[in-house]
């Protein structure tokens, strides 16, 4: 398999020295004043949300199967925080799509000295919402799939982990794809040659899906990882996604 994780982390890291740099911040506030209020309503409806599937699954099985109990609950409690990572940049993400298209633009800018196309606001923003909904819709429908196969497997004694293990490979490539769509669709990139490109590069790819996916797991962190991403998927971009292979001066 062709990538490396030291290179998704790399640019990972990269990017977030990029956001913190005193150019950048202006850009980012919106968006994390958008995560703000997102992490406060998603962290208290999950929070009670977990306790009451617990308490349902644990009064629905079986008293020959109580023994399953001590697996159940880290199980769970993972799925949960997949689920809650996931839910986090879904919705933050299709809000503040045109926000983060701007950074990824002013971060391109940055590393090549050259700025993408402009494209007024009045066809930027419909533009973007249309291409997030394009994007949930393949999200959706494919969770849709995978989510049948975590729950067939979690009912299995010693299977069960392997559906865990399904659900946050699939959640880190939704992640990857996510965010690296941002500066793919500044260049008018289609999200299906994004894919395409992303599949050349898997390790790479689900290694950096997999840091902001652990990053949106975390209260309080995941406020600000979805802005890191998004530079560090434009760095993921300039340097290997983006077919006309610019590199930044810096990196020659």
């Amino acid at each position: 398999m062709k990538g490396s994780p030291s290179k998704a982390l790399g640019y990972f890291i990269e990017g977030a020295t990029i956001v913190f740099h005193p150019g950048f911040r202006r850009f980012i506030f919106i968006p994390l004043c958008v995560n703000l209020l997102i992490f406060v309503l998603l962290t208290f409806a999950f929070y009670h949300s977990f306790k009451d599937v617990i308490d349902y699954i644990l009064d629905a099985l079986p008293s020959w199967l109580d023994w399953l109990i001590w697996l159940i609950w880290p199980l769970a409690a993972i799925l949960f925080l997949i689920t809650y990572g996931y839910s986090f940049n879904l919705i933050t993400n299709f809000i503040a799509a045109p926000f983060f298209g701007i950074l990824a633009e002013k971060v391109e800018t940055h590393l090549t000295g050259i700025k993408p196309p402009d494209e007024p606001w009045g066809q930027l923003i419909p533009r973007t919402l249309l291409r997030e909904a394009t994007k949930l819709f393949y999200f959706i429908t494919r969770g849709l799939l995978v989510l049948i196969v975590i729950v067939f497997c979690f009912f299995i004694p010693g299977v069960n982990i392997l559906g865990a293990i399904i659900g946050a490979i699939w959640t880190c490539w939704c992640m990857a794809a996510q965010y690296s769509d941002y500066p793919a669709d500044n260049h008018q990139f289609s999200f299906q040659q994004l894919r395409a490109k992303l599949n050349q590069e898997p390790l790479t790819s689900y290694s950096f899906g997999g840091l902001i996916l652990f990053g949106s797991m975390i209260p309080f962190l995941n406020i600000i990882v979805t802005p890191i991403g998004v530079a560090g998927a434009t760095v993921f971009w300039v340097k290997e996604l983006n077919p006309s292979k610019v590199i930044p001066p810096n990196h020659q």
